[in-house]
């Protein structure tokens, strides 16, 4: 298993903006979106999905899943900048 945790996490502003939600890692990052992702269906969070998956499996680098995830949170309109 690959190293989870991201070098700095992510936030996300889940439930029309009312709550922010801090990811840290490929499993969080799938949990939020398959859960609570307000899209559904768009290409970046597939991919998303897809990097974060083959991060915990340890095919590709957290790194690149994080990458992933905020490209996703970017396309959706949640990044909490």
């Amino acid at each position: 298993m690959s190293d989870d945790l991201w070098d700095s996490p992510v936030e996300v502003m889940i439930d029309d903006c009312d709550h922010y939600r801090s990811v840290g890692n490929n499993r969080d990052a799938i949990a939020c979106l398959m859960k609570s992702w307000p899209t559904k269906g768009r290409e970046a969070s597939a991919a998303a999905r897809r990097a974060c998956l083959a991060a915990i499996d340890g095919t590709v680098g957290s790194e690149t899943a994080k990458i992933a995830f905020v490209r996703a949170a970017e396309e959706a309109g949640v990044l909490r900048h």
